[in-house]
């Protein structure tokens, strides 16, 4: 059966209530869930088959709403995240003591990114915090670019409506210990 067709408002009350949504992002459709709810975000891990290890970025409106999972940034630390948001562009940053290891992959740091698609970042808001975002697609697969493909995964509980940003690939994620570019 393929998930109903709602609002980022309408989606937003699903994830607070412990549910699993896709969503468009700038380049791919995501999968996203609350990262308060340890069972919402296991069932993000399998509705994708992705194993614990690897970890989830979290996407946000703005900086503010990562600060659950996130180590407090100096200000060094900062202008350099901030200088690409928002954007296309995740960052993994060292991780607070209470980044639960669905999040963190069992690390001691984070994947975070404040995006620019303004359906993404009205989702954030409406939940009203950050919101864990993995492409939509069983890992090893490609990445889902159209709305009707989600109709092949299993678990979730709606679809946002709207179009995916302008990005022709997934965003860049850069290591802020050392600015290394991994992807």
């Amino acid at each position: 059966m393929t998930a109903p067709l709602i609002s980022a408002a309408a989606a937003s009350a699903i994830v607070r209530r412990g549910g699993v949504v896709a969503y468009p992002t700038e380049a791919v459709y995501g999968l996203g869930c609350d990262p308060h709810n340890p069972d919402a975000v296991a069932r993000v891990l399998e509705v994708k088959t992705r194993p614990q290890d690897k970890g989830l970025i979290l996407i946000a409106s703005q900086l503010s709403q990562l600060q659950d999972w996130i180590a407090p940034l100096d200000d060094v630390a900062r202008a350099r995240v901030e200088s690409t948001w928002p954007g296309h562009t995740t960052w993994i940053v060292p991780a607070s003591d209470d980044c639960p290891a669905l999040l963190s992959g069992g690390r001691d740091t984070v994947a975070v990114r404040v995006t620019a698609h303004p359906i993404s970042r009205a989702l954030c808001d409406a939940v009203g915090h950050a919101i864990v975002s993995t492409s939509a697609n069983r890992s090893g697969e490609p990445a889902i670019r159209d709305i009707a493909s989600l109709g092949g995964l299993d678990g979730i509980d709606a679809i946002v409506e709207g179009k995916l940003g302008n990005a022709t690939d997934p965003s860049a994620i850069y290591r802020l210990s050392d600015g290394a570019r991994l992807r």
